[in-house]
């Protein structure tokens, strides 16, 4: 039949490849041992190559400078895939196994077992092939590395060229590992760490990598860690099981092989390089680490004992920063606007934030009354401007939060009660202190002021307090640091009333209270009123600053209703004449002070107020007594200094029973009572400030000194005394002593003026802290220090005026010498000569002053200063042209 189609094949050969068929699926059965025990050997290789090629890995890649090649993570993946493929055929071995029979010949279910052996047999294929490839000559290759992540930043910001400079040379220096940037919140100082972060990227690869670490007050060593970790090249699953130490090996051994800059933004406390990982940067490494701080104590901590300050802008950079956030359009809108906003710009004090956030809120005013409104917000209360709670405030608040204690962040916010910009003088602030309760008084008049003093170094070091560059014993607060305490005082804004402080604003009266039980604390100080009669029940009240007000008089009721009051400041009202007796109401008072009033006479209800241990009576130049004052036997503080008081005997012996008396400052007008009084070793041991004045020569022909390790102040006026001594001095003995132990260790400052009996004050050889000292008119001083007087106290090994900054010679007709010698004078700024004809020779040589420093030498008249005969042509070089011509008049 057409179109059959036949297939004829040998017999035998259908028969051998159905044979080798069922040969090679039997060998699945029969060599399933065989077979996985092969598999799993080849597993073990392919496991240690596997092994082997991660170490590697590691160790490329623990620098972070290297990164795994593609081919190699691929074969890694394969591997992984292969290793659970493996798992999962191995934990079915045993029942496998089981199911064959026949000496494994034969299976009790062919199907199953055949599958499973032809699982086994593909597996050992692909496992060896895997094991063949994992030889690698080279498993990880250079990468692409961002040294530097520039930061973007206000670009508003002005008036930091100088410092960013200063502070990128500093950092820069071959010596220099460590730099610390610190300043009041807000000020610039995350800015400045910006521009210095983007200025490297400008200088190519001088560094490896450049780190930059936001610290923050929260954050932890692992949170800091993390952060360097991720711009290295660290981190992963694995570092969750890993503690700190472990990390900052990791991260010590990365940092250690690379040449970095870590900058630390924003930290509060020390922050410990070692424990982070971080090698300590130095000249050898070349490493550099900067930070910014509002702590000069935390600059101290890492180790930087030269930091830099980041200072408010000044006058016409606040002004530029503040036309820029304004705008021109806003400034143009009105003439009268631009004179307006200056005075705006003023009230933020050169504050970068204050100015930023204030301008922000006036860009778009534009009208005369807006601008004028703000103005008289930002001067009576401040915190109620937009903006000025959230966004500066706040901010701020971190500063005063980071205090240790309540106490410390009590005494800042005590420095809030005084006028904006007003200088508060140390050691009046710790009297303050100690009667309202800051300051432990139980621990003597050293130790107390060393506290206090120690708060108040606290406050500056954190930014809060600003110590006056020119006079070291006074601070003041910035104006928006103290809206932030005020602000605080006030529980945030929700209590305004709990502390009300009108300082300096013009008031006539005292401002109206809603509810006066609430009131704690009150400043109405730099004003202009002139009577108070209201009394109002002031319960809570513990605190009252009158003083520098215009009063004349006050009410007998106002004193009624303050128990609690502590402390009350009436001074330098120049008009009160009188107080009331209801004074003796204030039976918590421990504070009082009427310095420069024209109070006759102090009412008798004032000795009755047991708790007063300060009492402040200097300048009053109405007072007539103070008999009774021995009432007040608690007082610790007694000031009477150039009153018109007269200290009499009977004066001396009340005085003598205030046993708890520390400090008293007085005058000494009368022969009958200088003796007495300087011969009792109590009241000599209290004595801080005295004017010795109006004693004739033939009462006092020579006046001798006691001791007086607490005196400060010494002025001695008008006086006919001959010779000045040392009470010690005047023994058999006295060629043996030696001033190297002061009698007068803390005497800082010397006034002498119209003695005209005095031919030399040698004795200030035993003054060795003095710092201020004046001398006019006393036509007979011929020395100021006698070579022949100084060698018999044996002072062979003083060096006199160690710490003299200033010296003042006034119309002294006869010096020839201030020292036979020339001196050091390691600490003098200023000498001003005028009118002294016969001194010719300074005792000055090319070494003497502050070195690296200007000592100015003032004259009166511009033929002396022709006349000085200089040491050598070296010292006029020096000094010659720091001279310069003043005259000041005299009587």
């Amino acid at each position: 039949m057409g179109g059959c189609f036949s297939v004829s094949l040998p017999c035998d050969q259908v028969v051998s490849q159905f044979s080798q068929l069922l040969c090679v699926r039997g060998s699945y059965i029969h060599n399933l041992s065989e077979n996985l025990a092969s598999l799993e050997k080849a597993m073990g290789v392919l496991q240690g190559r596997q092994y082997d090629v991660i170490r590697r890995l590691e160790r490329e890649e623990f620098t972070g400078r290297q990164q795994r090649l593609s081919q190699v993570q691929v074969w890694l993946t394969s591997v992984l895939l292969i290793q659970n493929q493996f798992d999962d055929l191995l934990r079915s071995k045993e029942v496998e196994l089981q199911r064959l029979c026949l000496c494994g010949f034969c299976s009790k279910d062919l199907k199953l077992s055949y599958r499973y052996g032809k699982k086994v047999n593909m597996m050992l294929r692909e496992v060896e092939s895997l094991s063949s490839r994992g030889f690698f000559d080279v498993v990880a290759e250079a990468t692409p590395f961002a040294e530097v992540d520039e930061i973007p930043f206000q670009p508003t910001i002005v008036g930091q060229k100088i410092m960013l400079e200063k502070a990128w040379n500093r950092l820069m220096e071959d010596g220099s590992g460590i730099l610390g940037l610190y300043g009041m919140g807000g000020v610039g100082k995350t800015t400045l760490l910006t521009k210095i972060n983007n200025k490297f990227s400008k200088i190519g690869d001088r560094f490896d990598v450049v780190i930059w670490v936001v610290v923050s007050r929260s954050s932890t060593v692992r949170k800091i860690q993390r952060d360097i970790a991720e711009k290295v090249g660290l981190g992963g699953m694995e570092w969750g099981e890993k503690n700190d130490n472990q990390i900052a090996v990791d991260i010590h051994n990365v940092l250690r092989r690379r040449k970095f800059v870590l900058l630390l933004d924003d930290i509060w406390e020390k922050v410990n390089l070692k424990a982070v990982g971080v090698p300590y940067p130095s000249k050898d490494n070349g490493c550099k680490v900067a930070f910014t701080t509002r702590s000069r104590d935390v600059c101290g901590r890492m180790g930087v004992d030269d930091p830099m300050e980041v200072s408010c802008l000044q006058p016409e950079e606040s002004w530029d920063l503040f036309q820029m956030t304004v705008g021109k359009n806003t400034l143009g809108s009105h003439p009268d606007i631009p004179g307006l906003a200056r005075k705006v710009a003023r009230k933020c004090r050169g504050l970068p934030l204050a100015l930023n956030v204030i301008g922000e809120a006036m860009a778009c005013k534009r009208t005369v009354h807006e601008w004028s409104h703000a103005i008289y917000v930002l001067t009576s209360s401040a915190t109620d401007f937009s903006g000025m709670e959230d966004e500066i405030l706040h901010v701020l608040k971190y500063s005063s939060d980071n205090l240790n204690g309540e106490l410390m962040k009590s005494c800042s916010l005590y420095c809030s009660l005084f006028p904006e910009d007003y200088l508060i003088d140390k050691e009046g602030w710790v009297d303050y202190g100690i009667c309202e309760g800051f300051i432990n008084e139980k621990e003597g008049r050293e130790r107390t002021l060393n506290q206090g003093y120690e708060i108040i170094g606290t406050l500056v070091r954190a930014c809060l307090l600003m110590e006056e560059e020119r006079n070291k014993s006074n601070v003041k607060m910035h104006d928006v640091v103290r809206e932030m305490a005020l602000w605080i005082s006030s529980d945030l804004g929700k209590q305004k009333e709990k502390c009300i402080v009108r300082a300096g604003v013009g008031l006539c009266e005292v401002p109206k209270v809603k509810d006066w039980n609430t009131v704690r604390k009150m400043s109405l100080m730099n004003n202009e009123i002139e009577e108070i009669f209201d009394s109002h029940k002031c319960a809570a009240l513990t605190t009252l600053f009158l003083q520098k007000n215009d009063m004349v008089k006050i009410s007998a009721e106002f004193f009624r209703c303050m128990p609690h009051l502590v402390v009350l400041d009436l001074s330098e009202n120049h008009s009160l004449n009188e107080l009331p007796e209801e004074i003796s109401e204030l039976v918590s008072l421990r504070y009082f002070n009427l310095s420069y009033t024209c109070i006759h006479q102090l009412p008798v209800g004032l000795w009755t107020l047991k708790k007063l241990i300060h009492l402040n009576l200097e300048h009053m130049s109405s007072l007539g007594s103070i008999l009774g004052i021995s009432n007040l036997w608690n007082l610790r503080t007694l000031g009477l200094r150039d009153s018109r008081l007269l200290l009499d005997m009977s004066l001396v012996k009340e005085l003598q029973l205030l046993e708890h008396l520390e400090v008293v400052t007085l005058d000494i007008s009368s022969s009958l009572v200088a003796e007495p009084l300087l011969c009792s070793h109590r009241l000599v041991e209290c004595i801080k400030e005295v004017d010795i004045k109006y004693l004739k020569e033939e009462a006092v022909r020579v006046l001798t000194l006691p001791t007086m390790g607490n005196l400060r102040r010494l002025g001695i006026k008008m006086c006919g005394m001959r010779e000045i001594k040392i009470e010690s001095t005047t023994s058999s003995s006295s060629r043996n002593i030696s001033p190297t132990t002061p009698f007068f260790s803390n005497l800082s400052s010397v006034f002498i003026a119209k003695c005209h009996g005095l031919k030399d004050l040698t004795w200030l050889l035993f003054a060795p802290n003095l710092t201020f000292l004046e001398v006019g008119f006393s036509k007979e001083v011929e020395d100021i220090i006698s070579e022949e007087k100084a060698d018999e106290h044996s002072s062979a090994t003083i060096v006199p005026f160690r710490k003299l900054e200033t010296l003042h010679l006034l119309e002294l007709r006869g010096l020839k010498r201030i020292y036979a010698k020339t001196l050091p004078f390691p600490c003098l700024k200023v000498i001003h000569v005028q009118k002294c004809e016969k001194l010719r020779k300074l005792p000055l040589d090319s070494k003497s002053g502050i070195t690296g420093e200007e000592l100015i030498i003032y004259y009166g008249e511009r033929e002396w200063i022709e006349r000085v005969e200089w040491e050598d042509q070296a010292t006029k070089l020096r000094f010659l042209p720091s001279s310069r011509w003043r005259w000041i008049e005299t009587q």
